[in-house]
């Protein structure tokens, strides 16, 4: 039995070359598979997974092939196949690779096909895009048979949190959207009113500051913060002189991309 399984190694060795990547590939629709079980000439043969997942096996019917890697598959069809073959030795080998495509649109980085020649994650794969400012990745998402499993990719990105992470599989689209407004904008009663890039945590009196802040003309406590939020526009007082007189860290909201900070000026 050992020299059989040393010549059973060697020629898989031979067959390395022609699907060095297949371990780690994930089978999907179309596929080419070559299936061997060592001194079975029946069951010796090339199979191409149908639309349904799914490839026929002589003696045994119709077996699932789809969202395997080949060696999950060959471990599967050795267990299934001590029915009819004492102790199977079994390869499975991705011939042809047709399925293999995850899709990326929505504007925020650049649209394309990308193809799967190995496991890879969602962190993985939005890391090959490399500067991501001009995507909202709070509002984007990974489609997956016409569901949304996996919404928000900023934690992921972002924050680092990799308990977020999704495990990419062949068709997969993945949704990712321009942040149409990467500014926030300091109006009103402030030495340098302009327009501020966003950035994460950025607080109300940070961006006054950085407009110049406050003119001896600005009533500090009549505040406003506009946003919009889907189709309305609410307003955020903030009493800005509580945050420098009495520390009233709560007053001192953090702002979201788009929001208009206006300091009103005071009558007398």
């Amino acid at each position: 039995m050992k020299i059989r399984q040393i010549v059973f190694t060697a020629v898989l060795f031979l067959l390395l070359p022609l699907a060095a990547f297949a371990g780690d590939y994930v089978i999907g629709e179309g596929d080419g598979l070559d299936i061997a079980v060592w001194g079975v000439k029946e069951l010796t043969f090339t199979v191409r997974v149908r639309p349904d997942g799914k490839i026929t096996i002589p003696g045994l019917g119709e077996v699932v092939a789809i969202r395997q890697t080949a060696t999950q598959l060959q471990a599967s069809l050795s267990e299934k196949l001590k029915q009819l073959v004492k102790n199977p030795i079994v390869t499975v080998t991705v011939s042809t690779i047709t399925n293999s495509k995850v899709y990326v649109f929505g504007g925020g980085v650049k649209s394309g096909v990308f193809e799967l020649l190995q496991r890879a994650t969602l962190l993985q794969l939005l890391c090959t895009f490399g500067d991501v400012k001009t995507a909202d990745l709070k509002k984007s998402y990974l489609q997956r048979n016409g569901k949304k499993i996996k919404e928000d990719f900023y934690k992921l990105i972002v924050g680092g949190d990799t308990t977020e992470d999704v495990l990419l599989e062949p068709g997969d689209s993945l949704f990712i959207p321009l942040l149409l407004d990467k500014s926030v904008y300091v109006l009103g009663a402030v030495t340098t009113p302009k327009a501020i890039e966003y950035r994460e945590g950025i607080t109300v009196m940070e961006a006054i500051l950085e407009a110049g802040g406050f003119t001896k003309f600005a009533s500090q406590n009549d505040t406003q913060i506009r946003r919009k939020q889907g189709s309305e526009e609410v307003s955020i007082p903030v009493k800005a002189k509580e945050i420098s007189t009495n520390g009233t860290m709560s007053q001192n909201v953090k702002l979201k991309p788009g929001d208009y900070v206006i300091v009103k000026e005071s009558l007398f």
